[in-house]
C-alpha cells in the first residue's frame, strides 16, 4: 500500500465517494470504502479518514460540529473549493476519473442514459454527456442522502424514486446539482411537488394545495395525499433542504389558490 501523499486524482475519487455516502459510512470496512481503497492502493483507513477530513469542510457538518482531523490536508480544501465553485465540472470529473480506474467506457458505463448520443456530434454531445452523467451522480447523492426513500410516502424501490428539484433544473444553473436543492420523491409525488399541487415549508412540513383537496371525496386522495397533509419529511442523512429554495419553490410553483 502506498505511503506517500495523496494525488489531486485520488482525492478526487475520494470526494466522489463522499458525495455519495450517507454520513456514518464512513467506517473502514464499509464495502464501498473498501473497494475505492483496493483501486487506488491505499489503506481502507486511509480512504476513511479521506472520508471524514471531508466533513470537515462540508458545511452542513460544520454547523454540526463535526471536525475531522485537526490538520487535514491542504489538497481536500482545494478539491472541495473546486467542486462547490463548480459543481458541474468536478463532479463529471470525478466520475470520469472513477470510470476508467473501473476499466470501462463513460458511454457503455451510462449506456442508459447515453444512448441516444451517436446523432449528436461536437460541442453539443459534449454538453449532454456532462448534463447527463452529473445528473445521474446527483440521483445517486440525493437518494443516499434520503437512504433511497421517498420523504413523503417512504417508499423505497429505488426504481419507484426520483431526485427531484426544488428549483427546477431550468431555472437556476447555479444549484442544478446542489444536493441542498434535491428531494428524494416517488413518482407521483414528484410530478405533484413539480406541478404545485403540494410543497413543503420551511418547517420541513408537507403542504397540499387547495387544487388537489378538491378531490378529498376521491379513493385515492387519502392513500396519497391526504394521510401525508402537515407531516414532517423523512430526515436527510447529509444535507437538508435548503429553506431559500422551499421559499422559492412555495412563492413560484406551489398553488396556493
Amino acid at each position: 500500500m502506498k505511503n506517500i501523499a495523496w494525488t489531486k486524482e485520488e482525492t478526487l475519487l475520494a470526494l466522489n465517494l463522499y458525495l455519495k455516502l450517507p454520513f456514518g459510512q464512513f467506517y473502514s470496512q464499509n464495502k464501498d470504502v473498501m473497494k475505492l481503497a483496493s483501486m487506488i492502493g491505499r489503506t481502507p483507513s486511509s480512504v476513511s479518514m479521506k472520508l471524514s477530513n471531508f466533513a470537515r469542510l462540508d458545511p452542513f457538518h460544520k454547523n454540526r460540529g463535526v471536525k475531522g482531523l485537526a490538520h487535514g490536508a491542504k489538497l481536500e480544501e482545494e478539491v472541495w473549493n473546486e467542486y462547490i465553485e463548480n459543481r458541474g465540472e468536478v463532479m463529471f470529473k470525478s466520475e470520469q476519473l472513477l470510470t476508467e480506474i473501473q476499466g470501462e467506457v463513460l458511454e457503455f458505463k451510462f449506456n442508459d442514459v447515453l444512448q441516444d448520443l451517436p446523432l449528436m456530434k461536437g460541442e453539443e454531445k459534449i454538453r449532454a454527456v456532462k448534463t447527463r452523467v452529473n445528473q445521474r451522480v446527483f440521483r445517486e447523492i440525493v437518494l443516499a442522502n434520503y437512504s433511497s426513500k421517498c420523504i413523503i410516502s417512504k417508499i423505497s424501490i429505488p426504481d419507484l424514486l426520483i431526485a427531484s428539484h426544488i428549483i427546477p433544473w431550468s431555472k437556476d444553473e447555479n444549484e442544478r446539482l446542489n444536493p441542498e436543492n434535491g428531494l428524494c420523491l416517488s413518482a407521483i409525488h414528484d410530478r405533484a411537488f413539480d406541478k404545485g399541487l403540494l410543497g413543503i415549508d420551511i418547517d420541513y412540513k408537507i403542504l397540499l394545495s387547495n387544487k388537489i383537496k378538491e378531490h378529498y371525496q376521491q379513493p385515492f386522495f387519502e392513500t396519497y395525499f391526504g394521510q401525508f397533509e402537515n407531516k414532517l419529511i423523512e430526515q436527510a442523512g447529509k444535507y437538508l433542504p435548503r429553506k431559500a429554495f422551499l421559499e422559492y419553490h412555495l412563492e413560484n410553483i406551489f398553488q396556493k389558490d
